[in-house]
């Protein structure tokens, strides 16, 4: 995708939007079921506008490739608006539908940073308004005791009662982090925080296209302390990719444990997650000793054939106090293939905290501080100087490679029942990994609003 060279200058198809939409509150992100109780639901509809802006002045940059970010002073703008459709099929059985009309970029083209800033932005981008079907799936929900929970219904969730243990199955188009990878803390990119290796861990190469999206199926159960998750999945045609593989001969498995606990009479959880990706991807060694051969920048495409990709990833919570809770990412992959669907990141660390605002009168605000260090493998980083381009990352060349650094801090300030204006701000320390790049600064506003 070329790089863009001013700001993109949106319609009034968002003030519109975001007239139109407004209501329930938008709660502090805490995954908790609702302790009143409700009448079951039969059918439900909701809806959410989201739109980010987000600006970066001119940095330092000597040299600058084809996926580099723009070292120019940048605004760029996304814009959401989501349909939620569900229906109780029978006994336990959900039906639900996401159309969503989206438009805008991410900061150049969202390219250039391996923990991009807006998980709002898609790997694709348009100035005019365009509608897609990011989920159509059904959940079964068997009960097997334990006691009940009331549930209330909100966004892809009827109202209900279920039992604590449980068998949840799904199937459908639907992301994988909708079932997998999931903190309480940073629940979504709407609502807390927004860089990319913060909300999901960095180096979980989830099937996806280029949405974030895919077909597939997982189960989940649940009992007392402990869930286990397992799910099959979708994986692009090619890296990066709008289409999906048709008969799933290239496939994505996870496999995920829970386990929840009590500290100082706090709640947390620990999360352990596998993956293992099937399907045609190149070699990054193989791709610079062709470079070396030929002379030309690497070209990982030349070099694909079927391979399983691997990694893990930890993911905790952990309950401070009322209001204030912990989380830690720690994740890793095979770095000997290239990123096929997510992003380019080896290995990542993240720690942050969420603060709701109890303590100065305003409990529906949150302030959220966070970092992260993602690192790639050395053969990715000999790959990336011999002028090889990845999903995100590739500034022509990386003499001086280091661990992209950035840290992230905002203050999501409610302004009406389902309205709240967030003002965020990333630092990065060198992009895409190079030191010979930045640091950058990203200021970003966001404005939500659901119903």
């Amino acid at each position: 995708m070329p790089l863009l060279q001013s700001p993109r200058r949106l319609s009034g198809f968002g003030l519109i939007a975001a007239l139109i939409l407004g209501a329930t509150s938008s709660a502090w992100s805490q995954e908790q079921p609702a302790v009143t109780l409700a009448p079951p639901e039969d059918y439900a509809v909701h809806a959410q506008f989201t739109n980010v802006w987000q600006y970066h002045p001119a940095f330092t940059s000597s040299y600058r490739g084809a996926n580099s970010l723009d070292p120019g002073s940048r605004g760029d703008e996304t814009i959401s608006i989501t349909l939620f459709a569900g229906l109780r099929l029978w006994r336990g059985a959900e039906f639900w539908i996401n159309p969503e009309i989206d438009q805008g970029f991410g900061l150049s083209n969202t390219l250039g940073l391996a923990g991009f800033s807006s998980a709002e932005a898609y790997k694709i981008g348009d100035a005019d308004p365009y509608a897609r079907l990011h989920r159509a799936f059904i959940r079964q929900t068997i009960s097997l005791g334990g006691g009940e929970e009331t549930v209330s219904g909100g966004q892809n969730q009827l109202g209900m009662t279920r039992s604590h243990d449980r068998l949840t199955f799904y199937a459908g188009k639907m992301g994988v982090g909708d079932v997998f990878d999931q903190n309480s803390y940073v629940l979504d990119s709407r609502s807390g925080f927004l860089n990319w290796s913060l909300i999901d861990s960095g180096a979980f190469d989830y099937a996806a296209d280029s949405w974030g999206y895919s077909y597939g199926a997982a189960v989940e159960w649940q009992q007392s302390w402990w869930s286990l998750r397992g799910g099959f999945y979708d994986m692009s045609r090619v890296p990066n990719s709008r289409q999906l593989t048709r008969g799933f001969g290239q496939y994505s498995e996870v496999l995920e444990a829970e386990e929840r606990h009590t500290l100082g009479g706090r709640d947390g959880k620990v999360k352990l997650l596998a993956f293992a990706n099937h399907a045609n991807m190149g070699s990054y060694d193989e791709a610079t000793a062709i470079a070396a051969l030929t002379g030309q920048p690497a070209d990982i495409a030349a070099t694909r054939s079927y391979h399983v990709k691997a990694g893990v990833a930890l993911n905790t919570e952990q309950q401070i106090a009322d209001d204030l809770g912990l989380f830690l990412r720690a994740s890793i992959n095979d770095g000997h293939r290239e990123t096929y669907e997510f992003t380019d990141i080896n290995r990542s660390v993240a720690l942050g905290l969420s603060l709701g605002g109890n303590r100065w009168g305003r409990p529906n605000d949150t302030i959220g501080l966070a970092g992260a260090v993602n690192g790639i493998s050395n053969a990715a980083e000999r790959f990336f100087n011999a002028g090889g381009l990845g999903v995100l990352v590739g500034d022509g060349r990386l003499p001086n490679p280091a661990p992209e650094e950035l840290i992230e801090t905002y203050y999501k300030f409610t302004i009406m029942d389902g309205g709240a204006i967030t003002f965020d701000y990333q630092f990065f320390e060198n992009p895409a990994y190079n030191s010979d790049r930045g640091p950058v600064s990203v200021f970003g506003l966001r404005l939500h609003a659901e119903l």
